[in-house]
C-alpha cells in the first residue's frame, strides 16, 4: 500500500504535507469516490508507480466473476449491493472485497500483489506488504484473489479475482454492470442491462419454519447421517420463504442466550438457539426488508426498514423496533426526506450506546434507543462537507465527502458523541483517498482506496483521531467485504478481527491453506502468523478475551471448523473447539451468501441474499453444536 504525506507520529492524519507516515492497507476498496457501483471497474494499464509506490486492482472494467459465481446480480440494489456467493462457497461478486485490488494509497506496491504508486503522504515507501500485488480498490478487506478458497464463500469476494458488478441508476433506471464478453485478454466487459421489475416467485410463507414437523433437515436428507466421533452436529436447519425473481435481501442475523433471529425478504423469523423450533411467530412486513442494524441493544432490541413501497424508486424509509425475545414491535418511524439530492433510497443502521444512527446518502438523524425521540441531526457542515457513511458499536463514526468536484475535495473522518452527535475530532483525508471501510470503530482501523493512483492503505488512529500506524506486511489479504450500492456500507467486512494492540487479517489462499497475520497497531509490523490446520481457508471470526476465534471452510471431503488461537505469548497454535460433520459439508458450503456467528459454543451460518431461484429450496440458517 502506499504512504500518506505525513507521518503518523506528526500529523495524525492523511493528507498533511508532511513525511509519509508508515504505509498501510489492505481491504477491499468499495464504491468509487462519488459513485455508488459496489465494485470498481478495472482501470487501465496504469504508469509504473512511482518507487515503492504500491498498486492495486485495476478500475476500469470489472473482472468476470470467479468461476460458478452466480450471474448478473439482481437489479435492485437491496442491503447495499446484491450479494453473490462468496468466500464461504460461492462465486463472489465485486464488493469491497471483490475489485480488482489497487496499490496501496500511499504509494507502495499493494498488499494484494500489484506495484504501488506513491501515496498520498507523497514518499514512495513499501506498501503494507504487497509490494508486486494488486491492492483492493473497492474498500477496506478487499483481498486479493477472487479464486481462493475462502471459508467465507458465498458473499460478495474482496478479493481481486471477484467479478466487479455495478449497479447504476440513470435517469430513474437501474442498470446492472456485470462481466459480459471476454475482451481477448482474459477480461470481462462491462454489460449494461436494464433491470427487470422484481416480482415475488411465490409465496411468503418459509418451506420449513421450524415447527418441529419435518424441519432440521434439506428435504428429507439426514444432515447427521455417518457423525463421526468427534464431530459436532446440526442442530437445525431453515430453508428460506420464496423471494422475488429478480432476488431479495436476507440483513441481519442476531443471537441471545435463548434466540436466533433471522430477516429475509419481508419477514423476521425467530428459532430457539438449542433446538430451532419457533420461538416466536414470524412478523411479516407489508414490503421488502431494505435495511437492518448489525448490533441490538443492551436489551436486546433491533432496527429493520423497509421500503415504502413495490416501485423501484421506492425509499427504504420506513423504522420499526423489534423485541428479539419477545418479537414484539416496538416504536416506529418514517425517515423524514433529505435535502435536495439526499436520499433514502437506502439506509444505514447502527447503534452506539443508547443511540439508533440513521445514515442517508448525504446525512444521518439520531434517535433513542428506547424512545424513539429524535436526539439530533448531522447535516452538512463546513459548507460543502456531507456526512455519507457512519460505523456504530464501541464507538459512532461518521465519513463525510468534502469540496465535491472542487480542488479541496476529499474525505474527512469524525467521532461523533452518541447522545448529542456533536463532533469529537475531525480527521481529514488526503485529496484523492476514499474511507471505504472500518476495519475496527474500537481501535479505529480504516481502510482507504485511490481509484487514480489504484492504491490503498490500512490506518490505525489514536483516541483523539492522529494517526497511529499504517500496516506494512508484504502479504496479500482476503477479507470478504459485502456490496454497498447506494451508500458506503463502512462495517460490512467479515475475516477481520481486532483488539487494543493487533490487526488480525487472513492472506490469499492460492491453493490450499492460507494463513492468519497478526500485526502490530503501534508499528503496522507483522507480529505472528499461523496457517490454516487444513488445506482450506481460515478467516478471523472475533476476539474472545485472549485467543482470537477462527473459521475454517469446509472441502469436499470434510466440514468445517471452528479454531481458537492463543494472542498472547508462546505458541499460536489453532485448537479445534468445533469439528462440523463431513456429511453436511455440502449444504454448509451451498449458502449463496454466508454471514456467520460463534456465541455460547454454538456456530451459525445464515445467508445474505436470496437469489429468487423457483428451481431449487434456498437455505436460510443452519446451526451446530455439540
Amino acid at each position: 500500500m502506499t504512504q500518506p504525506p505525513e507521518k503518523p507520529s506528526q500529523q495524525g492524519g492523511f493528507g498533511a504535507p508532511q513525511d509519509p507516515p508508515p504505509q498501510g492497507g489492505f481491504g477491499p476498496p468499495q464504491d468509487p469516490r462519488g459513485a455508488t457501483p459496489p465494485p470498481p471497474a478495472q482501470p487501465p494499464a496504469a504508469p509504473p508507480p512511482p518507487q515503492g509506490a504500491q498498486q492495486g486492482p485495476p478500475q476500469t472494467p470489472p473482472p468476470p466473476p470467479p468461476q460458478g459465481a452466480p450471474g448478473t446480480p439482481p437489479p435492485a440494489p437491496g442491503y447495499g449491493y446484491p450479494q453473490q456467493p462468496g468466500p464461504y462457497g460461492q462465486p463472489q461478486q465485486p464488493g469491497p472485497y471483490g475489485y480488482p485490488q489497487q496499490p496501496g494509497p500511499y504509494g507502495q506496491p499493494g498488499p494484494y500483489g500489484q506495484p504501488q504508486q506513491p501515496g498520498p503522504y507523497g514518499q514512495q515507501q513499501p506498501g503494507y506488504g504487497y509490494p508486486t500485488q494488486p491492492q483492493y480498490p473497492g474498500g477496506p478487506g478487499t483481498p486479493p484473489g477472487g479464486g481462493s478458497r475462502s471459508p467465507f464463500k458465498g458473499k460478495p469476494a474482496m478479493i481481486i479475482g471477484a467479478a466487479l458488478a455495478a449497479v447504476l441508476v440513470i435517469g430513474g433506471t437501474v442498470l446492472v454492470v456485470a462481466g459480459g464478453d471476454d475482451d481477448g485478454g482474459g477480461k470481462k466487459k462491462p454489460v449494461a442491462d436494464r433491470s427487470q421489475d422484481t416480482k415475488p416467485s411465490g409465496s411468503d410463507a418459509p418451506i420449513n419454519p421450524g415447527d418441529g414437523e419435518g424441519d432440521g433437515n434439506a428435504g428429507s436428507e439426514d444432515l447427521n447421517e455417518g457423525r463421526q466421533a468427534g464431530e459436532s452436529k446440526v442442530l437445525w436447519y431453515k430453508e428460506a420463504p420464496d423471494a422475488p425473481g429478480s432476488g431479495a435481501d436476507a440483513p441481519g442475523m442476531w443471537i441471545t442466550d435463548e434466540v436466533a433471529v433471522k430477516a429475509a425478504y419481508k419477514q423476521l423469523f425467530a428459532y430457539d438457539v438449542a433446538d430451532g423450533k419457533v420461538s416466536w411467530p414470524a412478523i411479516t412486513f407489508p414490503q421488502a426488508i431494505c435495511a437492518a442494524s448489525a448490533q441490538k441493544t443492551s436489551d436486546d432490541k433491533v432496527f429493520v426498514a423497509y421500503k415504502e413501497g413495490t416501485k423501484s424508486g421506492a425509499e427504504c424509509n420506513q423504522l420499526v423496533q423489534v423485541d428479539l425475545a419477545t418479537g414484539k414491535k416496538g416504536w416506529t418511524k418514517e425517515i423524514p426526506k433529505g435535502e435536495l439530492f439526499d436520499s433514502s433510497l437506502s439506509l444505514s443502521l447502527n447503534i452506539s450506546g443508547d443511540t439508533l444512527m440513521v445514515g442517508r446518502s448525504q446525512s444521518g438523524l439520531g434517535y433513542d434507543t428506547d424512545s424513539g425521540d429524535k436526539l439530533f441531526d448531522k447535516k452538512r457542515y463546513s459548507n460543502a462537507c456531507f456526512p455519507t457513511a457512519f460505523a456504530g458499536g464501541a464507538k459512532l463514526l461518521s465519513v463525510a465527502s468534502c469540496g465535491a468536484g472542487g480542488d479541496d475535495e476529499h474525505d474527512e473522518v469524525q467521532e461523533l458523541d452518541p447522545a448529542t452527535g456533536k463532533a469529537k475530532w475531525t480527521k481529514k483525508i488526503p485529496k484523492g483517498w476514499r474511507v471505504e471501510r472500518a476495519y475496527s470503530v474500537d481501535p479505529v482501523v480504516l481502510y482507504l482506496t485511490n481509484a487514480d493512483k489504484k492504491q490503498w492503505n490500512v490506518t490505525t488512529l489514536k483516541n483523539d483521531g492522529t494517526a497511529r500506524s499504517q500496516v506494512d506486511v508484504d502479504e496479500s489479504f482476503a477479507p470478504e467485504c459485502g456490496w454497498a450500492i447506494l451508500s458506503r456500507d463502512l462495517q460490512g467486512c467479515e475475516g477481520v478481527a481486532a483488539d487494543a494492540n493487533t490487526l488480525y487479517l487472513p492472506t490469499e489462499a492460492k491453493s490450499g491453506a492460507n494463513e492468519i497475520v497478526a500485526i502490530s497497531l503501534e508499528s503496522g509490523k507483522e507480529k505472528w502468523r499461523v496457517k490454516s490446520p487444513v488445506d482450506d481457508s481460515m478467516v478471523p471470526l472475533k476476539i474472545d478475551g485472549t485467543d482470537l476465534v477462527a473459521y475454517v471452510g469446509p472441502s469436499y471431503d470434510a466440514g468445517g471448523r471452528i479454531v481458537s488461537i492463543p494472542t498472547g505469548g508462546g505458541a499460536h497454535t489453532p485448537k479445534t473447539l468445533l469439528q462440523n460433520p463431513q456429511g453436511a459439508a455440502d449444504v454448509e458450503n451451498g449458502f449463496f451468501s454466508k454471514a456467520v456467528d460463534w456465541v455460547d459454543g454454538r456456530f451459525y451460518l445464515s445467508t445474505t441474499r436470496l437469489t429468487g431461484n423457483d428451481e431449487s429450496k434456498e437455505k436460510l440458517m443452519l446451526a451446530y453444536g455439540k
